[in-house]
């Protein structure tokens, strides 16, 4: 299920890109950022001028060139994406250059998920917050503060939060239906008393969000928020908040706010005495992982985050601890 409609594309290569699009859904990928991409590329093939159904080398160089302050993961990201459309193009019988694997560069590090603070968490609050309606966004005031607040009180990518609707949340007993997820693991997911309140009195203040069948979370033309408007919310935030976008890595990412529920549930659970071994599998189903890998993950950022459960961790669970981070 596709969360946001896809951007027109104007190019001569627009029937490829979309059939391209069309064969990856197809055959059961969202493809919802690849999409949004692929679009990009097209505005630049209108942009620079190129008229011929063939992708060739110059082109793909061009698009792909290391843009300034761009991260190589980023780059990276977008000679993937030429490589699978060359090989798509070749495949149809069209003339394209394949961008070769092995011009692809250094192995990008991993990157190093930023964990907020409860008092960063609380700025971060207190921006949200603040938001004000706007002539072009009259609703973003009530729906922004939830959204964010669903983001980590659910530890929910933000695809998951942006595809919910308004169905999928059911007040009687404080659940959301976690429908569009990674790998299709639909889940049931409870939420905190005090968050799913706050959901409850949420749909009950906005009846212009009715019917029900609608986006959770809308923005002004009454469709789910695409994940890039969201993510700009939340660069404006962080900076409102006085959080740093250059910490460790270059900055908070908005998938942070996931890393830091899972970090957060892990610590309190270590400081109230629970078995991990016994609760692991919980978060791990809780948050989609396809296993425990992913959530031991976040026992590493635990320990190495909070020096006062740090020795807890490691004698209890130190056999569970692997020694790399967590799932992206």
């Amino acid at each position: 299920m596709r969360i946001t409609k896809d951007r027109p594309l104007t190019s001569v290569l627009a029937p490829i890109l979309a059939d391209l699009i069309a064969e990856k859904r197809g055959v059961g990928y969202h493809y919802i950022k690849e999409a949004e991409a692929y679009a990009r590329f097209d505005q630049f093939c209108a942009a620079v001028g190129h008229r011929s159904l063939t992708l060739p080398r110059e082109l793909v160089d061009a698009w792909t060139a290391k843009q300034p302050h761009e991260t190589e993961a980023n780059r990276q990201g977008r000679i993937s994406r030429m490589r699978v459309l060359g090989q798509y193009m070749q495949r149809r019988g069209y003339l394209a250059w394949v961008y070769p694997s092995h011009r692809t560069g250094a192995p990008v590090p991993a990157y190093q998920p930023y964990i907020f603070s409860f008092a960063e968490l609380a700025a971060l609050w207190r921006a949200v917050d603040a938001c004000e309606t706007d002539v072009n966004s009259p609703y973003r005031s009530r729906v922004l503060p939830v959204l964010f607040r669903v983001l980590y009180g659910a530890g929910l990518r933000v695809a998951e939060a942006l595809a919910l609707r308004q169905s999928d949340f059911d007040p009687l007993v404080g659940t959301l239906h976690v429908r569009t997820a990674k790998l299709d693991k639909e889940r049931r997911i409870p939420l905190h008393p005090m968050l799913a309140a706050r959901v409850t009195r949420y749909l009950d203040a906005l009846v212009w969000l009715r019917p029900l069948g609608g986006p959770l979370f809308p923005n002004p033309h009454g469709e789910p928020y695409a994940v890039s408007t969201v993510y700009r919310y939340f660069r404006r935030f962080l900076w409102q908040a006085g959080i740093s976008h250059q910490g460790r890595g270059h900055g908070p990412r908005l998938h942070d706010l996931r890393h830091t529920f899972a970090v957060h549930c892990l610590r309190q659970w270590v400081l109230d005495g629970v078995d991990l071994t016994v609760a692991l599998p919980y978060l791990s189903t809780y948050m989609g992982h396809v296993g425990l890998k992913s959530t031991q993950g976040y026992l590493r950022l635990t320990a190495d985050l909070y020096p006062t459960v740090v020795r807890t961790v490691e004698q209890r669970f130190g056999a569970i601890i692997p020694a790399g981070g967590a799932e992206e």
